[in-house]
């Protein structure tokens, strides 16, 4: 007789986050439960993705997976606690707001946040494993797209078009403009320009 449980395979989560980098921002993470039954081409890694494939795969992952969640944490958080805690904070709430809890859950990178269940860091596993790809792209699209917003908010910084990021362009606009309500005070060049 086979046993049925050793049969069942194991309810993998895949959980990235993107934006540990900018000056201006939340940190934003997803959790994607995959479907082996329904798979899905062309998952790689979120940067290595033109943005309208970055798209068009977002659309197909969210139809597809068994189960996707996208979460944050605020730019106060990541001022209060760091970046680093701020990733895993961000990353623990997407895999908790999963609508199935996973038993194993991939973590791109070397570290793992808090959770219930089995874990394994694999550092540039957003490029090794499918699961952890779906969820870089699904923070990648969903920080961009809120980093496009600002851009109305916030015009003459460059949202748009660097996302936050430390550019030449975004440098020049704080010391020009100023710091917004969305600018990290932890981070270095913000900081700059607070004790002027």
């Amino acid at each position: 007789m086979i046993d049925t449980l050793q049969q069942r395979p194991l309810l993998v989560a895949g959980v990235d986050e993107v934006g540990r980098g900018p000056l201006a921002g939340p940190v934003v993470a997803a959790a994607v439960i995959l479907d082996p039954e329904n798979p899905i081409d062309g998952l790689a890694d979120s940067k290595k993705l033109t943005e309208k494939r970055r798209e068009s795969l977002a659309l197909e992952i969210k139809e597809k997976a068994l189960a996707w969640s996208i979460c944050r944490a605020e730019v106060e958080e990541i001022d209060q606690i760091n970046i680093l805690q701020a990733s895993l904070l961000a990353m623990k709430r997407s895999v908790e707001s999963l609508s199935q809890q996973p038993e194993l859950a991939l973590i791109d990178g070397n570290h793992c946040p808090e959770l219930d269940c089995a874990m394994e860091a694999i550092i540039k596993g957003d490029s090794k494993e499918p699961a952890i790809s779906a969820a870089s792209i699904l923070a990648k699209v969903a920080r961009d797209n809120e980093m496009v917003e600002m851009e109305e908010k916030y015009p003459g910084y460059g949202f748009a078009k660097h996302k936050g990021y430390p550019t030449k362009q975004h440098r020049e606009a704080i010391i020009k403009l100023g710091i917004t309500e969305i600018h990290r005070k932890s981070y270095a060049p913000v900081q700059q320009q607070l004790n002027l």
